[in-house]
């Protein structure tokens, strides 16, 4: 049987998670949950979980930098990233930080089920279904969506954090970095998305949504 911490800042995504899961009480074990990043790393330590299923923006969590701590605190969890976000913008980058698989919100139970399933035997999930159908009906946006891969972790954190409407403050507090260097990489995404204004720039963004 394989334990299981989620983390998620949303009640309902616990819970809805829970009740998926009860489904297969005789495989998984739910041993803690957790709704921020203190409580995460407390569930880790406490529990040495098999599996942790995680929201990547949740508070007290650093998104992809956390990724990265988790798995070098806590190397033979496996984690899987639950998100909001994106699939195209953060799901290679989260497996290339540690994820054993990455299962945006809007899958359907049947999807996580399947995911869970592959990871807690080892393997690596990614819903290439979803993407395919994502970009086969956003075909002129290919060129863009080719861009948002060329991205790194952290210039992926600003945009995130850019879209959300944040400023350059709450940016560089958010990161631990100065806003000099949030200025630096706001230049950068400009450039390597190839839009003018910051504007454009969020509006980019947020086109990559999924529902």
């Amino acid at each position: 049987m394989k334990k299981i911490v989620i983390a998620d800042h949303h009640p309902i995504t616990r819970k809805g998670i829970a009740c998926m899961l009860k489904k297969n009480s005789d495989d998984y074990a739910i041993v803690a949950k957790a709704n921020n990043g203190e409580e995460l790393y407390n569930s880790l330590q406490e529990h040495s979980p098999d599996i942790l299923i995680m929201e990547i923006d949740m508070p007290q969590i650093n998104g992809i930098n956390a990724l990265r701590s988790i798995k070098d605190s806590f190397p033979q969890t496996r984690v899987i990233i639950f998100s909001t976000h994106p699939e195209e913008i953060y799901a290679l980058r989260s497996i290339k930080s540690g994820a054993a698989g990455y299962i945006p919100k809007t899958a359907s139970s049947k999807i996580f089920m399947k995911a869970l399933k592959k990871v807690a035997k080892g393997g690596i999930f990614l819903n290439e279904e979803l993407t395919s159908t994502f970009t086969s009906r956003n075909v002129g946006e290919s060129s863009a969506i080719s861009r948002y891969k060329k991205l790194s972790s952290r210039e992926i954190e600003v945009l995130n954090l850019l879209s959300r409407g944040k400023r350059n403050k709450d940016i560089a507090n958010a990161l631990n970095i100065n806003e000099k260097t949030v200025s630096t990489y706001k230049t950068r995404l400009l450039k390597k998305l190839k839009v003018d204004n910051l504007a454009d720039l969020i509006h980019q963004s947020r086109m990559f949504q999924f529902g």
